[in-house]
């Protein structure tokens, strides 16, 4: 009969063994290992502030992270350009968000937009219907004021046929009308986009897409730079 060592060291002995066959079978080519972590957005990476330039900070979903770079790019040397460190999404987003993201710097510049995201339909219907979506601007309007900035409000880019998921450019207009008389209200700059972008679809943006492609980006980015540079000049 063996002995309570020797029953210890046969089942240690087992398990190196099952141990081992665990890290070959890991190892043979093919054989998935654990997901690599996604590269992280450079649009998103920390800015280390010059104090002696303006803080200017872009709110916005995909299209703004699209030209952030360029943006930042075009006005380095002449202000600190910060952007939200995510998707802006909705309006509701926004309202859960906008203390956070605002943080407790002081900031000289605020260029913002929200629209794509609440016209778009999920089950047939806008994720933010219009009369929503005006109370909401509303709220986040009256709360980036209180911050002191330059407030510039972007129109909402267009939106072409067939794409996906789906939303109308007639839903485009109509929300940012709705979005234009609030800037009026609260007497903000604008950088109207829609106007600037629709002319240049067909060079700029993605066939069937809401988003554009790196060079329309970058073209997007000059005209956001330059009324960033406006606003900073007043």
């Amino acid at each position: 009969m063996k002995t309570r060592f020797e029953r210890t060291s046969v089942l240690l002995a087992c398990c190196g063994i099952l141990l081992g066959l665990a890290v070959v079978e890991a190892q043979k080519p093919g054989k998935k290992t654990a997901k690599k972590k996604r590269r992280a957005n450079p649009a998103f990476a920390k800015v280390v502030d010059d104090p002696k330039l303006p803080r200017v900070l872009l709110i916005g979903d995909s299209i703004s992270i699209g030209y952030t770079l360029a943006t930042r790019s075009l006005l380095k040397g002449q202000a600190n350009v910060h952007r939200i460190p995510t998707n802006g999404g909705p309006t509701i987003r926004g309202l859960a968000s906008i203390d956070k993201w605002l943080g407790k710097g002081r900031w000289d510049v605020i260029h913002f937009n929200w629209g794509l995201h609440d016209l778009k339909y999920i089950k047939g219907k806008h994720q933010v219907p219009l009369p929503e979506y005006e109370k909401n601007l509303e709220r986040l309007a009256v709360r980036l004021k209180k911050t002191g900035a330059t407030v510039i409000w972007c129109s909402t880019t267009p939106v072409p046929e067939g794409c996906s998921p789906p939303r109308k450019d007639s839903d485009v207009l109509a929300y940012n009308a709705v979005a234009a008389k609030i800037a009026g209200r609260h007497a903000m700059q604008v950088n109207d986009l829609y106007t600037f972008a629709k002319p240049r679809l067909k060079k700029i943006q993605r066939a069937k897409n809401v988003h554009f492609t790196p060079q329309g980006s970058r073209v997007l980015a000059g005209q956001v730079a330059k009324t960033i540079q406006a606003a900073l000049k007043r």
